[in-house]
């Protein structure tokens, strides 16, 4: 005897499949590196064909660390570093990344080791740190699940070494001055057209840029003078870059010294190409191990004239 399929029985069907149906996986991003700096890598994230709607996480370590087991560590792991790219970046900009939630096939560009004046992103004190200089490392990257769609797997496992470029005429980075004032080769440094003293400007360094192009400004403003102080030799771009940036900075005064503040927008550019030339992406290079050398304000100010 046949038997007779209703109307009704369609839908409790349709209802019941519905509530067991899967969550669908988004498809796996991938990552390869654009330029290498000593203590910095810049990558660019490229999103399969169901995007990472709600953003994308990137894991790194040493690659001496990886190599020593073969495989990736368990979320926690102390040599494991981690960021969720979620929101809206405002420093490194400059290649157009506006968001860090990608449509299908959309790209966003990072840079892992100078992520500590970066928005849109959550990450622990220890992965906003600059990556060991001269080291290599590897890295992978994963969509973020959202409601009713689960992460994709992990991309493959991109293995990159951060440049090695030691030499004389050369630069050190906004972390390394950061961490070592003790070898600092001038004791105050004009920002615009206000005088700050080194106790000060330690104070501004350990301030989170939070979304104030000011702060990440000085940072590497702040730097790029230092290192000139100590013998770099700024090409053309760079030095146009800081009048240009000593100009828009004005009397500003940057938290947590003062209140000042300028729009990322405003700023971007101009803390881009100070942040190459800081980490040896432009310019001389970066210095390695060497010391700073001596100087006085006035040789600051004649070479970055």
């Amino acid at each position: 005897m046949r038997r007779l399929v209703t109307p009704l029985c369609l839908a409790l069907a349709a209802a019941a499949f519905a509530g067991s149906s899967f969550a669908a996986t988004l498809d796996s991003p991938q990552i390869q590196p654009v330029v290498s700096g000593r203590t910095s890598i810049k990558v660019q994230v490229a999103a399969g064909q169901s995007g990472a709607p709600a953003g994308f996480r990137v894991q790194w370590m040493p690659a001496s660390t990886f190599d020593a087991t073969g495989t990736w560590p368990a979320s926690g792991d102390a040599s494991l570093m981690q960021a969720d790219f979620t929101g809206t970046p405002t420093l490194n900009t400059t290649d157009g990344t506006a968001s860090f939630r990608l449509g299908s096939n959309a790209v966003a560009g990072l840079q892992i080791g100078d992520l500590f004046d970066e928005t849109g992103l959550s990450a622990n004190l220890n992965s906003v740190q600059e990556l060991a200089a001269n080291n290599d490392y590897v890295v992978r990257v994963q969509a973020i699940g959202d409601a009713g769609v689960d992460a994709s797997t992990w991309s493959a496992t991109m293995r990159v070494a951060a440049a090695n470029t030691a030499i004389q005429n050369c630069t050190f980075t906004q972390g390394y001055w950061k961490n070592h004032a003790n070898v600092w080769p001038v004791s105050s440094l004009m920002i615009g057209t206000v005088t700050y003293t080194e106790a000060q400007i330690l104070q501004i360094y350990n301030q989170p840029a939070a979304g104030n192009g000011l702060i990440s400004l000085f940072h590497q403003l702040s730097a790029a003078k230092l290192n000139i102080a100590q013998g770099a030799v700024a090409p053309a771009a760079v030095a146009t870059a800081l009048a240009n940036a000593d100009a828009l900075i004005g009397n500003l005064v940057a938290p947590p010294i003062g209140s000042g503040s300028l729009s990322p927008s405003s700023t971007s550019a101009l803390t881009q190409t100070l942040d190459d030339f800081n980490n040896g992406v432009t310019g001389p290079g970066h210095c390695g191990t060497v010391g700073a050398k001596s100087a006085t304000w006035g040789v600051l100010k004649l070479r970055y004239r």
